[in-house]
């Protein structure tokens, strides 16, 4: 028998040696923290700025910066894990993270602050994908399917808390205890990862599998291409897209990187990001549909808030707590995937989470400025049984015939096509919502008219009752201003009826697409992605 199969041999008979529920426990826990620090912040730029005598411009970048240097570890994470051996790199990264958040809270300057958010950013994008990884390979693959369930609760469940979190702990103490709640998490998830997780046979060879070399060519390409592409994404509706000098340079060199990282992994003999694991079927259609599903929940999660704050005219907190059904839609769907997912084909239960999510979006579609929190509960449920139903599997079955041996390297790159989807889609809606506005505006304000017996009629109600507290000029001038609003509030209103709308169409669109990952095939009476 060969070295190679040998080792091969020795990778698949491997088990853990402590029960695998134990170590899910582990990662979810690891998971929540990175997941939760996405969002969390979100609801507290007004007070960081406030506190900091920074512009809220400024305090953005507290978001930028975590998620660009997200973005820039998640990929290059597999080589990192064979490296440095990955129970030692995932607990170096929490303890890194866990310091960062004590940084970020004890920050005094807005310098300060994205600094230790850029250190907590690096440090947390290892967290999901090495977890994922881990919790793929301890279970069996009959079992991958329930492991996931528990998994995926963290992935999709604190995006949506994070916000209510964030809004409680910034109105009832501080926006510094939003980095502080960290701490005791992560000492726990430190301690957790010691006594339970171990590296499988083929990670204790590291450097003979890296080469013992570091590929600082692809690092420095990649690092280009992302944070460039981070940073578009972030800004780019906020300076008028392409009308700017900057975002034009930004995307060529972001376009340049790009072919050239990937030009280069492919040649290279130790490849920083091992790209040739898409030339398996399931991960790359797996990939793309992750990418679509990353768009859907991160778009979503930033929509209403949107409307809910800007049009209705909610408190933070309130609008976050609007949104707190779909973390229960989540966890039903995820306990109900659970069980499922040893009987039913996954494509089947990602269809069931792509109609549930295509639901919500056309229902959502029917908001008007009326409602009430109420109205927003179905499609707030529905959408969180469309993620719980849909993320699960699909992590399942995008990795499901991935080696161990490329388990990190594949598990990164899923996680990467999830966040730049979230910044996609919270780019692209923002964009749509912005545009829509003006363009419904400018049919709607030829209504606005002398002409127009409907708007005449309006006008002189309102003019009729501001006279009674003005004169006639001022009541007019008045009554015309109210009328003005109220076209750009039914503007913007139209304008988020078509978003949601649209992200319907592309969820349905989805669908068909599902059928082309492989079919499951039984094991001993269980169901797994083959």
């Amino acid at each position: 028998m060969s070295h190679s199969t040998a080792g091969t041999a020795e990778t698949s008979a491997w088990k853990p040696s402590v029960n695998p529920w134990w170590i899910a426990v582990t990662v979810m826990l690891a998971t929540i923290l990175e997941v939760l620090d996405t969002s969390v912040a979100n609801v507290a730029l007004p007070q960081m700025a406030g506190s900091m005598v920074s512009s809220l411009d400024e305090a953005t970048w507290v978001l930028t910066s975590y998620l660009v240097a997200n973005a820039i570890v998640l990929p290059m994470t597999g080589w990192l894990s064979s490296f440095f051996g990955r129970k030692r790199f995932l607990i170096t990264c929490t303890i890194l993270f866990t310091v960062a958040s004590a940084a970020c809270g004890m920050a005094n300057s807005m310098g300060l602050l994205i600094f230790a958010r850029i250190l907590q950013g690096a440090a947390g994008g290892a967290l999901l994908p090495v977890s994922q990884a881990i919790l793929m390979e301890s279970f069996p693959p009959a079992k991958r399917g329930v492991a996931m369930a528990v998994y995926g609760m963290g992935v999709v469940v604190a995006p949506i808390f994070g916000p209510v979190l964030g809004g409680w702990l910034t109105d009832n103490y501080s926006w510094r205890w939003i980095f502080y709640i960290n701490i005791p998490f992560g000492v726990l998830a430190v301690l957790m990862l010691k006594a339970f997780v171990e590296d499988p046979p083929y990670l204790r060879d590291a450097h003979e599998k890296t080469g013992g070399t570091i590929d600082y060519i692809g690092f420095s390409a990649m690092a280009i291409w992302l944070a460039s592409l981070q940073i578009i994404l972030d800004r780019g509706q906020q300076d008028d897209w392409f009308n700017a000098a900057w975002i034009c340079w930004a995307s060529g060199i972001s376009l340049v990187s790009m072919v050239f990282f990937i030009v280069w992994e492919m040649r290279v003999p130790h490849p920083l990001v091992d790209l040739r694991v898409f030339k398996n079927r399931s991960f790359a259609i797996g990939t793309f549909l992750t990418v679509i599903a990353g768009i859907m929940l991160y778009s979503t999660t930033s929509l209403l808030p949107m409307f809910l704050q800007g049009l209705m005219g909610y408190p933070s907190l309130n609008s976050g707590l609007a949104m707190s059904l779909r973390g229960i839609g989540a966890i039903v769907a995820m306990v109900a995937v659970g069980k499922l997912s040893e009987k039913v084909d996954a494509r089947i239960l990602m269809n069931v989470g792509w109609l549930f999510l295509a639901y919500s979006a056309w229902e959502l579609g029917n908001i008007t400025t009326d409602i009430s929190p109420n109205n927003l509960n179905w499609p707030n449920i529905f959408t969180g049984l469309g993620m719980g139903f849909l993320m699960v599997p699909l992590m399942t079955a995008s990795l499901a015939d991935v080696p161990n041996e490329q388990m990190g390297n594949a598990s990164g790159m899923n996680n990467l096509a999830r966040n730049i989807g979230g910044g996609i889609g919270i780019s692209l809606t923002t964009t749509l919502v912005a545009r829509g506005t003006q363009a419904h505006q400018a049919l709607m304000v030829g209504h606005l008219s002398p002409y127009d017996p409907e708007f005449q009629q309006y006008l002189q109600k309102a003019t009729a009752a501001f006279s009674q507290h003005s004169d006639p000029v001022t009541a007019e001038r008045q009554a015309y201003g109210m009328l003005y609003g109220m076209m750009q509030q039914q503007a913007n209103l139209f304008a988020y009826v078509d978003t949601f709308r649209l992200l319907a169409i592309v969820c349905a669109f989805c669908i068909p697409i599902v059928f082309l990952l492989k079919k499951a095939k039984s094991h001993g009476g269980s169901v797994a992605m083959h």
